[in-house]
């Protein structure tokens, strides 16, 4: 019999067929807090598998092995998207203050031409930091050892195999992430604890809606920078520890993220729970209807 295929397109029925609860989550899901949370969810599955991957690969093998070019390459990429990650943390503080702070200015400040460009200026400043990296690296010499104590390519192992005096670089790598991270996550806490100040003024109601964001916030900048400030606050060296925090900030911070905002955060909580109430209350009736014809 001859093959045929007469399905061009498929149709999708999405979470839900009720229009009512697709405009509520359209309406819940639209506002700038989400566009930001987004792209840091697509940031950070990108980050993942720059490194995830191949790590996984590397513990079938006895011997694992890069290329120097696909070292440059992981290494810029780990950076391009880890300093995206920072500046886009800051765009995101500053989205919860105007939001809690000037409820009133909210959507003409952080209308969506200003989100592109914080989204533009993000990825700006984390390309910059990449290449600053990027080129401290590849003006080093390398003419042995070549054994990476780390499953990934990183800074401070790489300066570590250069045969040429790298206190210098170590000095500008420090300052160009480690100061970098150490300033960011002090002014972003201070600027979550004015906007937790802030809320005094406020009802009972909008205090513990915006309390319980403002502390997903929190905890992700801090599973994000302390391990951060750990690994580049310091000379140039290695410690046993390093392994587990580079584990810690490539592979499960960036898991745990989406889940930390969408558990922390009433919007998405109430939004997911009208969304599941539909869909129990559609399965009764379904089930009534289903008795109620074999009666």
């Amino acid at each position: 019999m001859e093959n045929r295929n007469n399905v061009s397109k498929f149709v999708l029925l999405g979470l839900t067929q009720n229009p009512e609860v697709q405009k509520t989550l359209f309406a819940s899901l639209r506002s700038p807090m989400y566009f930001f949370l987004a792209f840091l969810s697509f940031i950070d599955a990108i980050y993942s598998t720059i490194i995830v991957p191949k790590m996984t690969l590397d513990m079938l093998h006895a011997k694992a092995t890069i290329s120097f070019q696909a070292c440059m390459v992981q290494l810029f990429l780990e950076h391009l998207f880890g300093g995206t990650e920072i500046v886009l943390l800051i765009f995101m503080a500053y989205d919860r203050y105007v939001a809690i702070c000037k409820p009133l200015y909210y959507l003409f400040i952080m209308r969506w031409r200003v989100c592109v460009l914080l989204l533009v200026a993000s990825c700006i400043g984390g390309f910059m930091h990449s290449l600053v990296q990027l080129l401290f690296i590849v003006s080093l010499p390398f003419c042995g050892p070549n054994v990476i104590d780390h499953f990934f390519c990183d800074m401070y192992p790489l300066l570590k195999l250069s045969c040429t005096d790298t206190y210098v670089i170590g000095i500008s790598v420090v300052a160009n992430g480690g100061v970098m991270c150490t300033i960011t996550f002090l002014l972003l806490l201070i600027s979550y604890g004015i906007i937790l100040h802030s809320l005094e003024t406020q009802n009972l109601e909008s205090r513990q809606k915006a309390l319980s964001t403002c502390i997903s916030h929190i905890t992700v900048v801090v599973f994000f920078f302390v391990p951060c400030i750990f690994m580049y606050v310091r000379p140039v060296c290695t410690f046993p520890i390093d392994k587990f925090l580079s584990v810690f900030y490539t592979a499960i911070t960036p898991m745990l993220n989406p889940l930390i905002y969408t558990l922390r955060n009433t919007e998405m909580k109430n939004a997911m729970r009208k969304l599941w109430n539909r869909k129990v209350i559609s399965h009764i009736f379904a089930l009534v209807g289903t008795i109620s014809s074999r009666a």
